[in-house]
């Protein structure tokens, strides 16, 4: 109880306050004033949406700048695992009024005004944006950094008590740095996702960037730290090989889709791209199955995961989380896809029967 206590003192909830606005400050103003590809989007409500494309450079930016800082000795990333309690208290009550903030500032301009705790929970808007900056798409920034970051400091940590990273650990600060610098490279195409075309900036959104995600999501570094005994060879290959075959089916689906979007005359797997009245890709990943992209992601995060050994059932709600999160995902995309394109759905869903289990499911 002492040690909770400490955690949240005074002292360490106005550290934490600083970090985390400086933080989110730092990164919007990167937002602005940082180079990057601008790309119009889907058609939303009428229009579409310019978007700046540069969260690349923010977060190599970023981690570069916490590496100089932690190579000059003038701040360790492993002191924020002493302040995590505080910083997770803040993040929630940023989250919280942030959320309040959204959904005055949505409802002033409805007529009617939707339902406070609609509102509030899904959002009065769908995407906002401030000083030019869309903050649907900015708030997926502090959420993958600050993951990143504090994936990182496990690692410092853990080479601050022992003087070297055990196999485990280097796997995986590999598999999620791998994982984070993709996601921005990748970000032109995230402009196409589920929450950015179908969903309102409320709550259930904000929470999970900046609350969700970064503190959960690293749960595995938590049971690296101090874990005993080392990670056979032949355990470590397998985990690898898992996350390469995630990793190839998760990015390796969502650029398919993306491309063909972009232009439905390509090539896939060194064929043309086969498609239903082309609306719908049913080569390559997607005629396998709807949903593999899904399927890759969760055997990356299970790669994560099973860096941690079987020390603890702890680690493995990450997984099982994502596991729920995305077959609710994909239930929700079906709704959507068969109010959007009626019986060509019916026969899409004929001509590729699975979801996200070839064969099985």
């Amino acid at each position: 109880m002492a040690e909770l206590l400490d955690g949240l003192s005074g002292d360490a909830l106005l550290r934490a306050t600083a970090l985390m606005l400086g933080f989110i400050v730092l990164l919007f103003i990167g937002s602005i004033v940082l180079p990057g590809k601008k790309t119009i989007g889907p058609v939303i409500d009428g229009k579409a949406r310019t978007y700046k494309l540069n969260g690349l450079l923010l977060f190599l930016i970023t981690v570069l700048m916490a590496g100089g800082l932690q190579v000059a000795n003038i701040f360790s990333l492993s002191t924020l695992l002493d302040d995590f309690l505080a910083l997770f208290v803040v993040a929630n009550l940023f989250a919280f009024t942030l959320s309040g903030w959204l959904c005055w500032r949505g409802s002033r301009s409805q007529t009617p005004p939707r339902k406070f705790w609609n509102a509030y929970f899904y959002g009065a808007e769908h995407s906002p944006a401030w000083f030019g900056v869309d903050l649907k798409l900015f708030s997926y920034r502090p959420s993958l950094i600050a993951l990143a970051i504090f994936n990182l400091s496990f690692g410092v940590a853990q080479y601050e008590e022992y003087g070297e990273l055990s196999l485990a650990m280097i796997l995986y600060q590999c598999f999620t740095f791998l994982y984070i610098l993709n996601y921005f490279q990748f970000e032109y195409g995230m402009i196409h996702t589920w929450d950015l075309v179908s969903e309102r900036f409320g709550w259930m959104l904000v929470w999970g960037d900046y609350v969700l995600v970064p503190f959960f999501y690293c749960i595995s570094g938590w049971w690296l730290l101090n874990a005993s005994g080392s990670l056979p060879i032949p355990v470590a290959i397998a985990i690898v090989l898992l996350f390469v075959f995630g990793f190839w089916l998760f990015r390796g689906a969502n650029e398919q889709k993306h491309r063909f979007k972009r232009n439905s005359e390509i090539t896939i797997w060194g064929k043309p791209a086969e498609s239903l009245e082309g609306r719908l890709l049913v080569s390559g990943f997607w005629g396998i199955g709807r949903h593999l992209n899904y399927s890759g992601e969760i055997c990356v995060y299970l790669a994560f995961t099973f860096t941690t050994g079987f020390v603890s059932w702890i680690p493995f709600l990450l997984p099982a989380w994502l596991i729920g999160l995305l077959w609710h995902r994909s239930w929700r995309d079906e709704r959507r896809c068969s109010a959007k394109y009626g019986e060509l759905w019916v026969k899409y869903k004929q001509r590729v029967p699975y979801s996200m289990v070839p064969f099985i499911h």
